[in-house]
């Protein structure tokens, strides 16, 4: 490379290494959430995958950030070896040491967390960046070269999406389809209302359970327990509220493994709630109701991955 495209190159580099690292240290308002936060965060293990396909019909803030993670060090992987002759593998190990001091500085200093996710995604900009440099730039620099790169960015970048769609399918879980709690086999208590189950009303809205009410009839109180059988990554949905018609007063406590995850208060009074509630591990759901209070559509379903 000749001297001149030698010193502009270098001096573009600085210029870019600059933008990069305002990006990481000072732009999203960090400065500001540094300043609220004073917990390190290290987040180890990877969590999600580089990069979707994006939605045509709206592409979000949080497809963009990702898109930004990668796109924003391919030009590190096209400047370095230009300016500096060097292996992939070094290049990479070089870079993959510099994020993550990066990164660890950004714990550090509150100014963002340590994301083993942002090392993958950056890594992986960088990486597309160095296959451009290979396929455009190794030889000489020209018009036909430059063409080449970005072809070869389109590509990879294709890829990285493709990919990343497949390991979404395959390892990602993804919830299964609705199953009303009454279904479960082994259960004890009183059964709740599943057929010609009467409307109420609650905070002025009309209701008409279609799966399950479970009531107290004003009874003292009322159990109802269902064994699911060490169930995993269970999500549990109900609704509840207090009529409004008839006596204001009731109580509701939903318990799994013993262990209480709903207990209506003064808030829920007079209130329509609609809730969700994610287990690990989930074995036994024991609903406590009495008063005038009101359970209904209450179900649950499991997150699978596509062959189970």
């Amino acid at each position: 490379m000749e001297l001149k495209y030698r010193k502009t190159l270098l001096v573009a580099t600085i210029l870019y290494t600059v933008l990069i690292m305002y990006f990481l240290f000072f732009a999203f308002n960090r400065i500001e959430h540094s300043i609220r936060y004073s917990v390190y965060t290290f987040m180890l293990i990877p969590e999600a995958v580089p990069l979707h396909f994006p939605n045509l019909s709206k592409v979000s803030f949080s497809w963009m950030y990702d898109f930004g993670n990668i796109a924003a060090f391919i030009p590190f992987g096209v400047i370095i070896p230009l300016l500096y002759r060097i292996s992939f593998r070094k290049f990479i190990c070089f870079f993959v040491i510099i994020i993550s001091v990066l990164e660890t500085i950004q714990s550090l200093t509150f100014l963002g967390t340590f994301d083993v996710n942002d090392i993958i995604s950056n890594t992986l900009g960088a990486a597309i960046g160095f296959c451009a440099y290979r396929f455009g730039f190794a030889i000489n620099i020209s018009w036909k070269g430059l063409l080449a790169s970005g072809i070869t960015i389109a590509i990879l970048l294709f890829a990285v999406m493709g990919i990343s769609e497949i390991i979404n399918y395959t390892l990602v879980k993804r919830e299964g389809p609705m199953h009303s709690l009454n279904e479960v086999k082994e259960q004890t208590g009183k059964l709740p209302l599943t057929k010609d189950i009467p409307h109420f009303i609650v905070a002025g809205e009309r209701i008409k359970p279609t799966l399950n009410l479970y009531r107290s009839d004003h009874e003292k109180t009322q159990t109802y327990t269902y064994i699911l059988g060490d169930k995993k990554d269970v999500i549990l949905y109900y609704s509840f509220g207090i009529s409004d018609t008839g006596d204001a007063k009731g109580e509701l406590t939903i318990q799994a493994d013993g262990n209480t995850i709903f207990q209506s208060n003064e808030q829920y009074t007079n209130n329509l709630e609609t809730e969700y509630v994610p287990f690990e591990k989930v074995n036994e759901i024991t609903i406590i109701i009495k008063g005038n209070a009101k359970l209904w559509d209450v179900k649950f379903s499991e997150m699978k991955h596509w062959w189970e």
